[in-house]
């Protein structure tokens, strides 16, 4: 005698499945993202963080020794000394928005290599 489907099994796997496609929807879409902290807001928090912000020249520095600048938050007047031991991107100049990864030490930034991202300022200028 044959055996008949139980509708149970079914409706429990399409749950599942569902679940598991709102939560790969969800990473994929938002669980990337990474909180970018401004220089003002950065003393509250310890750890590794992203900071974001303005370079302030003059930029001091090397590879070896470490690029050193302050980062000013973009629409205010709180800023915080950065040391970068890596290479710098390109487009990296005083005035320019930048992020990088790292951490607070005795009141200075000190980036992760490796972890500086410029932003371009011809996607974030209004057209005329």
């Amino acid at each position: 005698m044959a055996r008949k489907a139980s509708p149970a099994r079914l409706v429990i796997a399409l749950s599942v499945a569902a679940l598991l496609a709102i939560f790969l929807l969800y990473t994929s879409i938002a669980g990337g993202g990474r909180l970018v902290l401004q220089p003002g807001k950065l003393a509250s928090h310890h750890g590794v963080v992203t900071l974001g912000g303005t370079v302030v020249g003059p930029v001091r520095g090397g590879v070896d020794a470490g690029y050193r600048f302050r980062l000013r938050d973009v629409k205010g007047s709180a800023s915080v000394p950065v040391v970068y031991r890596h290479s710098l991107p390109d487009l990296f100049r005083p005035g320019r928005e930048v992020s990088v990864d790292g951490r607070l030490r005795n009141g200075v930034f000190v980036g992760k290599p490796d972890s500086m991202v410029t932003k371009c300022p011809s996607k974030y200028s209004s057209k005329s």
